[in-house]
């Protein structure tokens, strides 16, 4: 006779006999536990913790291999729904001008990812026709959070309430430049505090992708403004004297130093007569020997306002025009006023002016004419005497009025004279405490330098020592420096 059930439950169980019976009627006892309900919630933790993992590794990965940001925007919707459980994602994008676009949709094909199509189309349109009307511009900042809640309300209405629809912006430097959806049609689903984090985490690398792609594109950019600039940079430098030339009773000695890679600072030879212009280009015994070396020569300096690209341009116009209008063999006033005609109208346009100051030198009789277009006056330290005079005349600077009127002028020169062309730049350079050169310490120095330094080049050379001593390791702001010193050769 069987045992009845309050038997078999009142007697006691010996452990050796356990029957499987037993073990499934333990096991199903343990689930209703709060151990086991504990248990069951650190596993799903720690499903979601590596979900969190594995979508952190995909979107580094794919930051890092993709060179296309547009590979890298085909992922997100598809990442944002996977890792959140939902249907499908959409990317919505802010163009340069404005305007949105839907950029990327996932979803499983058919009538419901048709249906959101739709509705984000029309939503993406709709709030473009509404911002028209407001007038917003890319000229005119669109107010943070415009774009959204213009675009949550439209897709609310056209999806219903049978759609969950979570909306994030995508901020790059705190300006919304997309918004990241995920939607879900299952009506159990919630969006539970880690999803929304979860989206918030795809839509912040995205905008790190989007930031990285104009850093990008703004590196290639100035890459390419540095190979121009290395180009523009050459041809200045060709443009200038490569060495000075050999004239009949001079000593000469120049140098430039730009601030920027192409400066504004201009100096100059120029042979009077197309035979000198042709033995420039041989060899410095051949030019010395040739008839054309003992007849004048143009000397001359100048400084277009500014620096940079937009100086160095104009120091080219300025170059070749006055090299032209040199050979007419006019004056050194009129040559001013034939330059200051044809330039005024480009610098005019250009809001710069042009300072210069033209010399011409005759080695036959030692005179040394000259005009000044407004331009630092050069120093002439008379051997003789041991003086300091400066080589001026009235004058406007290039470009500033049509009609300007220049003045000549002549200096009889003796040998031992050194005369000093120089730049604002070299007087105005500052040092750490904001104190310049200025030119008291530059005639200090030229002075002791004529008295003490063995020729043009040595003179120039410590004329350049002592402004770099003065200035330092201080490079902001520094001007380009520009020096010529011209000596008359003793009678020995």
């Amino acid at each position: 006779m069987l045992p009845t059930p309050n038997a078999m439950t009142a007697r006691p169980v010996d452990p050796k006999q356990t029957t499987p019976e037993n073990t499934t009627s333990a096991g199903s006892a343990s689930e209703g536990t709060p151990i086991y309900a504990l248990k069951q919630l650190v596993a799903r933790l720690h499903r979601e913790q590596h979900k969190v993992q594995n979508l952190l590794s995909s979107l580094g990965f794919a930051l890092r291999s993709f060179n296309n940001l547009n590979q890298f925007l085909e992922l997100i919707p598809l990442m944002s729904a996977r890792v959140t459980d939902a249907d499908g994602g959409a990317l919505i994008l802010i163009k340069p001008d404005g305007q949105l676009r839907l950029e990327q949709l996932h979803c499983q094909e058919g009538q419901a990812c048709r249906d959101i199509r739709k509705a984000l189309e029309e939503a993406t349109r709709q709030v473009k026709a509404k911002t028209a009307d407001e007038d917003a511009t890319p000229t005119t900042p669109i107010p943070l959070g415009l774009f959204q809640e213009s675009l949550d309300s439209f897709l609310s209405n056209y999806l219903g309430a049978g759609v969950q629809l979570l909306g994030t912006p995508i901020l790059v430097k705190n300006v919304e430049r997309g918004f990241l959806y995920v939607f879900s049609r299952n009506p159990e689903y919630t969006w539970t505090p880690t999803r929304q984090r979860l989206v918030r985490l795809v839509a912040d690398q995205t905008a790190v992708a989007i930031d990285n792609d104009e850093l990008k594109v703004e590196l290639r950019q100035k890459e390419r403004l540095d190979r121009e600039l290395e180009i523009g940079a050459e041809i200045q430098v060709r443009l200038l004297p490569r060495q000075c030339p050999e004239i009949e009773g001079l000593e000469l000695a120049a140098m430039c130093k730009t601030a920027n890679r192409v400066g504004g600072d201009y100096y100059d030879f120029i042979p009077t007569n197309y035979d000198q212009l042709r033995a420039q280009k041989t060899s410095s015994k051949e030019v010395t020997d040739c008839p054309g070396a003992s007849v004048p020569w143009s000397i001359v300096i100048g400084d277009v306002m500014g620096k940079g690209v937009p100086a160095g341009l104009i120091m080219t116009m300025t170059r070749g025009m006055l090299r032209a209008e040199v050979l007419n063999r006019h004056s050194p006033a009129r040559i001013l006023e034939h330059l200051n005609r044809v330039m005024y109208a480009d610098l005019e346009n250009s809001h710069r002016f042009v300072t210069l100051f033209y010399s011409e030198y005759d080695p036959q009789t030692r005179i040394l004419s000259y005009s000044n277009a407004a331009h630092n006056p050069p120093l002439l330290w008379q051997h003789s005497t041991g003086r300091l005079t400066f080589l001026d005349t009235e004058g406007m600077v290039v470009g500033l009025e049509i009609d300007s009127e220049y003045e000549d002028s002549q200096v009889q020169l003796f040998p031992g004279d050194t005369i000093l062309y120089y730049t604002d730049g070299f007087t105005d350079a500052a040092n750490s405490n904001g104190d310049r050169f200025d030119l008291d310490n530059l005639k200090q120095a030229f002075e002791w330098s004529c008295q003490h330094c063995g020729g043009s080049q040595e003179i120039l050379d410590y004329l350049f020592e002592q402004v770099e001593q003065f200035i330092g390791l201080l490079d902001d702001n520094r001007d380009d420096m520009t020096l010529v010193v011209m000596q008359v050769k003793s009678s020995e």
